[in-house]
This record gives C-alpha cells, sequence and structure tokens, in this order.
C-alpha cells in the first residue's frame, strides 16, 4: 500500500510579529500576529483575555462548589441524621464547663486527624448520664466529618436499626438483613446511639445483631463511635463482650459525660 508523504511545515511560514491594535473597551495594545500556512492569527487584547481567563476560572469554581454541595447533600441524606441533629456540628457545641470543654476537645481531635483514625481503625465511646450533649456531639462529628472530607459518616441508633432488620422478615420488603448491615459497615465512620438505652438485658438478637456490626467494621478496620448512658463497667453487658474487646482494640478512646442533664438548654 502506497504511503503518503507528510511534508513538515516549513518553517518559514511561521512568523511571528507585534502591531498596533485598538480594543473597543480597554483601548491600545500590542497585537501578536502569527502567520501560518498564509493565515493571520491575532492575537486578543490583553485585558479581555485576563477577563475570559478569571470568568472561566469563576464559573469552574462555581461548578466544582455546587458539586461538593450536592455530594454533601447527598451523603447528609445518606446518613439519616434525624432533622433534630441535622444542623449539629462541633462549632455549636456550648461548653460552659470543664466537663463539656474536654469532651468536645476529644471530638474536634477526633475529627481533624481522623485520616490517621481510620487507618488504626480506633474507636471512641461516649459514656454517662443523659441530656449532657453525647447525642449532639455524635452528630456533629458525623456532620462536620462529611462536610469538611470526602469521608462518609452514618448516624444509627440501636433501635432503629433493629426495626429496620425486624421489617426485612415481611416478604414485601425490597431490603434485606444483609443490605442493611452492609450500609452499616461500609461508611468511613458509623455513630452508634443509644446502646443499652433499655437497661435490662438484651435481647440474644440484639446481642448478634450488634456483633455482626462491630465484628464487621473491626474486620474492614472501620472506626465506630459509641454512645450510651451506661458506665464504662455496664457496657459490656448491653453490648457483649465480644463487641467491646472489638472496640478496645487499637486504643479505645473513653469520653464520661458525668455532669448532671441540661436538656432543653441551647446547644445540648
Amino acid at each position: 500500500m502506497r504511503s503518503e508523504k507528510v511534508t513538515p511545515i516549513n518553517q518559514a511560514s511561521l512568523c511571528d510579529r507585534t502591531q498596533p491594535a485598538e480594543c473597543e473597551k480597554h483601548g491600545a495594545f500590542e497585537q501578536k500576529v502569527t502567520m501560518l500556512m498564509g493565515k493571520a492569527l491575532r492575537s486578543q487584547c490583553p485585558e479581555c483575555a485576563r477577563i475570559a481567563k478569571e470568568e472561566r476560572e469563576a464559573r469552574a469554581e462555581a461548578e466544582q462548589a455546587l458539586n461538593v454541595r450536592l455530594a454533601i447533600s447527598r451523603k447528609l441524606g445518606d446518613s439519616l441524621i434525624p432533622k433534630r441533629f441535622a444542623d449539629r456540628s462541633l462549632a455549636n457545641y456550648k461548653a460552659e464547663h470543664k466537663g463539656q470543654a474536654e469532651a468536645l476537645r476529644f471530638c474536634r481531635h477526633y475529627v481533624k486527624t481522623f485520616d490517621q483514625i481510620a487507618e488504626s481503625g480506633r474507636c471512641m465511646v461516649l459514656l454517662g448520664k443523659p441530656g449532657t450533649g453525647k447525642t449532639h456531639l455524635g452528630a456533629g462529628m458525623a456532620n462536620d466529618l462529611m462536610r469538611s472530607t470526602s469521608h462518609s459518616a452514618v448516624y444509627r441508633t440501636v433501635g432503629s436499626i433493629l426495626q429496620s432488620i425486624r421489617a426485612t422478615y415481611d416478604r414485601s420488603s425490597e431490603a434485606t438483613e444483609a443490605s442493611i448491615l452492609a450500609s452499616l459497615i461500609e461508611p468511613s465512620l458509623l455513630v452508634l446511639d443509644e446502646v443499652g438505652v433499655s437497661k435490662e438485658q438484651p435481647s440474644d438478637f440484639e446481642l448478634t445483631t450488634l456483633f455482626a456490626i462491630i465484628n464487621g467494621r473491626y474486620e474492614q478496620v472501620k472506626p465506630t463511635v459509641v454512645i450510651s448512658n451506661l458506665g464504662p463497667e455496664q457496657l459490656p453487658v448491653a453490648m457483649g463482650e465480644r463487641c467491646v474487646d472489638r472496640l478496645r482494640e487499637g486504643g479505645m478512646i473513653v469520653v464520661p459525660f458525668e455532669w448532671e442533664s441540661h436538656r432543653g438548654k441551647e446547644g445540648v
């Protein structure tokens, strides 16, 4: 097959020069003229070129910001944080005394160093009296993590999980127990609230479900934040020793909430 010979552009056909030119908006400027294959290519007014570049960059930034907001919206929706706690953040938690300030410091550090936390799967437990701000901080960590990083987070109460799984036993349910467990194991962070809320001996079903979640995340080296009104000595009864052992590995962070309830006060 006969091949065609490609003739390179003759260097003589390229010629750069400058000439005076006038922009209707910005006045006189030096215009660069490049001759290419007999055609004259003329440069744009530098000021017009600068403005056009800034407009392109602004549009790109706006598009990127929109994509970020949409991604955050999708993540916040997937997190299923209750409406009451949707606006909770670490910034709007009111630390009125030393105990609250210390708890807030631990939570801020956890989010700030989450890349390192995620590598080790280090867990945290917020334990203590009801109405002391544990849920605010837990939801705040999830919200802040999703708003400021590419990590995903999910907030669930134990009761809602058990209810969702029981609902799958209905033949008309589209969800499965496996899909619900997967939705709790896959996120970068799981905030698990109301552990041991009934203060009664948990059922085998509850203990088995909790272990499936905690062990699944443990095997994937995924950190979990557990929130409970119980004390450290009561947690193994509510969750099972095996769950607590999984949480301890990697250096579990225990944050006590020992002050009286501030329920109803702003920021709690």
